[in-house]
């Protein structure tokens, strides 16, 4: 495999990491992170102007034609700076379902806002007892005329609260999506924040009544375009995760170059030292595993499903232990509100449980 980027993916990873560095400090994150929405408005509507929220739709829906690579240069850098705002939300999981099966009129309705920042969007894939088998559906949809309606429960709908439109998997006669608008008087919407920061909700369906247009694609149909949104979506985080980690390496590491116990720098200690190549060793497998994970699944190889299993994997494992010693060798203020290495480590531990958790990747791995 070729690792080398091209002129494109070069100037996308740079230009987001100029932006983490010069335009999203710690400070703005928590700001952002403490606003009623959760996220900062002004942040995202910078991210439209530069692009971002184009990135992997077709120049044909107005977007950039990105791949899961240039997915994966974002997602790494905002893993990086710890960004907040619903990137996976908004883009990769509502967008990939709309890219792939709302016809012309439902994508110039609802694509084409989203990608200009002027609709926020949420899937609904999570129900209280499907325990990441996203097709084990209790949600149900029944034909009525010409409409559906929608009667079920989804949790932990990250965006959900904010979320003019939700995308909704709903049993028929297979798996449908539908496209709803979140004021339907048949919705109500429980919103709460996150152990990370992020804003999520619960959503109930009480006899939902939404019209024929709200179905997207054909009734039925939509299981494999779900599993495919859903591997794109578990990528995604893991470049997050990967992000994350490289920045409490270099973090760690920097702290402890500075922090002078017994009269020396702590970083002259052996003990530790091996503990921070403990840290740098799980990154860089966590980095290589991912470059091969993505790659595989771009270029439509066999060894996709079992590469994402892989990733997701050594992400929840890697990601816990490089966690757990940034908090260690920062000592107290690790645990600091006011410090953003315990909020990385957070984040960290919310990714390791969506979309399924180490255990049950590793089970459909060795599947």
């Amino acid at each position: 495999m070729d690792f080398s980027l091209n002129e494109f993916q070069d100037m996308l990873a740079d230009s987001v990491g100029k932006f983490v560095d010069n335009e999203y400090p710690f400070s703005t994150r928590q700001a952002n992170a403490d606003s009623e929405a959760g996220f900062g408005a002004e942040t995202w509507a910078s991210f439209c102007e530069l692009g971002w929220t184009a990135l992997p739709f077709s120049e044909a829906d107005g977007g950039l034609d990105g791949s899961p690579l240039e997915t994966m240069l974002l997602m790494q850098q905002f893993g990086r700076g710890l960004v907040v705002e619903p990137y996976l939300a908004n883009i990769v999981l509502a967008g990939g379902v709309l890219r792939r099966l709302a016809n012309d009129a439902q994508k110039q309705r609802w694509l084409q806002p989203i990608i200009e920042g002027q609709l926020q969007a949420a899937l609904a894939i999570a129900e209280p007892q499907n325990r990441y088998d996203f097709a084990a559906l209790e949600t149900r949809a029944s034909p009525d005329g010409d409409d559906w309606v929608i009667k079920g429960k989804k949790s932990v709908v990250f965006n959900g609260g904010n979320a003019e439109l939700l995308i909704i998997p709903a049993r028929t006669d297979g798996i449908s999506l539908f496209a709803v608008a979140s004021d339907n008087p048949g919705i109500r919407v429980q919103r709460y924040r996150t152990v990370d920061g992020s804003s999520a909700a619960d959503v109930t369906f009480n006899d939902a009544r939404v019209g024929g247009d709200a179905l997207l694609g054909d009734a039925g149909s939509g299981l494999e375009t779900l599993t495919t949104v859903i591997d794109e979506a578990t990528l995604a985080v893991c470049a997050e995760a990967v992000g994350i980690m490289q920045a409490l390496t270099d973090k760690t590491v920097e702290y402890c170059k500075n922090r002078v116990q017994f009269g020396v720098p702590i970083g002259s200690f052996q003990a530790l030292q091996h503990r921070m190549v403990d840290m740098l060793t799980a990154t860089e497998q966590s980095h290589s595993l991912l470059l091969w994970a993505t790659m595989a699944y771009a270029g439509g190889t066999e060894e996709a499903q079992r590469a994402i299993h892989a990733i997701k994997y050594q992400v929840g494992t890697a990601g816990k232990l490089v966690g757990q010693e940034a908090i260690q060798l920062h000592g107290g203020m690790g645990m600091s509100w006011e410090v953003d290495v315990g909020h990385y480590f957070k984040r960290l531990t919310v990714i390791s449980q969506i979309l399924g958790n180490a255990d049950w990747h590793l089970d459909h791995l060795v599947d």
